[in-house]
């Protein structure tokens, strides 16, 4: 398999999955900025839409979307329990925070990374944002993650995206739980392992 990721972006979320579950993989760094691999190779000729991540299987066939690739990463192995059976209400739990990190949290944040969005609109997207983790902190309160007691591929996403609030100007500093969860994930020697392969601790 091959994961096309960018350092820190909404990859690292895959990429954390592919270390939890303790699949072989092959990460290729693809620049959001050029959309080009390493070698000069035009990412648009992989993925037409340029972004990440992409998963690649080694039959060739190619998976877009994170929330739909992690899931698929958890399924090959699921004596890691990284997402509940197919089927089961609590898949639809997970997928049902899929959807909220991928709607509420992660296409919250994009409105900050955009050098031309106007001050007054990214004050809005910041309080929006907030308001959100507000929410979520609350339903940390007695949570060691967000399905319960085991961590899960989505953890792995929110913590990809709760990431980019320091770096947007976003304080969650009030956020006693939502802290406290964010340095149990990060802690993780699969989460660790993720965030050194990628140059974002040493």
């Amino acid at each position: 398999m091959k994961l096309y990721y960018s350092p820190g972006a909404c990859s690292l979320s895959p990429h954390i999955a592919l270390r939890e579950a303790g699949l072989a993989f092959e990460p290729v760094l693809a620049s959001t900025k050029s959309h080009k691999l390493q070698d000069g190779t035009d990412y648009y000729g992989i993925n037409p839409l340029g972004y990440v991540p992409m998963l690649e299987l080694d039959d060739g066939t190619r998976l877009r979307e994170g929330p739909a690739i992690v899931q698929y990463i958890a399924d090959l192995a699921p004596t890691k329990n990284l997402a509940p059976a197919n089927g089961t209400m609590q898949r639809y739990r997970l997928q049902e925070w899929l959807t909220f990190i991928g709607t509420e949290i992660h296409k919250g944040f994009s409105p900050l990374f955009n050098p031309a969005m106007p001050e007054e609109a990214k004050e809005i997207s910041k309080a929006k944002l907030k308001s959100r983790f507000e929410w979520l902190d609350g339903q940390l309160a007695d949570k060691e993650y967000l399905m319960g007691e085991h961590f899960s591929v989505a953890d792995g996403y929110l913590f990809t995206v709760t990431n980019w609030a320091k770096p947007t100007g976003v304080d969650l500093s009030g956020f006693a739980n939502v802290n406290a969860w964010h340095a149990r994930v990060g802690a993780r020697p699969g989460v660790q392992e993720a965030l050194k392969a990628e140059g974002l601790v040493k």
